[in-house]
């Protein structure tokens, strides 16, 4: 039984979908002269809903890469995801001097994203997004803040069990607040036109 458990649980790190963000060459200052090595950052996820990141440095590219997978597989949390393409609703997100904006998006609008974004987004398994970095583009920066928003992000389910409301009403009231910014929208264009 637990053999089983175990070639499962390898099966499920098999296919994970590994991302390689950024290295960076670190000097260290001794006596002698300078000890390069490398730091780098990784962001691991299922495709389906479960995402980490981590960060590893070593004197070798190879087992810095190895650390931060590691620490990425550890680190992983769950997003719930909308019809398994997008995200429930738009988000913000901030670390530091990194801040950035998380927006659902309609079928077929794909991966809007930079850099560090996107492979967070593929490992993920979001389809359609629209991501803008606003201040710093330090991948480390972003990456971090792309967490904190994903951290945020809640289901309907989620909203309706702590408000005590039904699914329904919740989604019913998105889809009105939809068709009502809609109508906004199309009566500016006319008063513009």
């Amino acid at each position: 039984m637990a053999r089983g458990a175990e070639q499962q649980k390898r099966g499920e790190e098999s296919e994970l979908i590994e991302r390689l963000v950024g290295i960076n060459r670190v000097a260290k200052v001794v006596k002698g002269g300078r000890r390069f090595g490398f730091a780098a950052l990784m962001v691991v996820g299922d495709g389906r809903g479960r995402v980490g990141f981590g960060m590893g440095k070593a004197r070798e590219v190879p087992e810095a890469i190895r650390k931060a997978s590691e620490q990425a597989r550890r680190n992983m949390i769950r997003v719930p995801l909308r019809e398994a393409r997008t995200l429930h609703h738009d988000i913000k997100g901030r670390h530091g001097a990194g801040k950035v904006l998380l927006r659902s998006a309609p079928p077929g609008t794909g991966i809007i994203a930079g850099g560090p974004l996107r492979a967070v987004f593929e490992a993920l398994g979001i389809q359609d997004v629209v991501a803008k970095a606003v201040g710093s583009n330090n991948p480390y920066s972003m990456v971090n803040a792309t967490f904190d928003a994903l951290r945020n992000t809640e289901s309907p389910r989620q909203v309706a069990s702590r408000r005590g409301k039904k699914v329904s009403e919740i989604i019913a009231n998105r889809e009105a607040d939809r068709s009502q910014a809609e109508v906004m929208a199309n009566a500016q264009e006319e008063d513009e036109g």
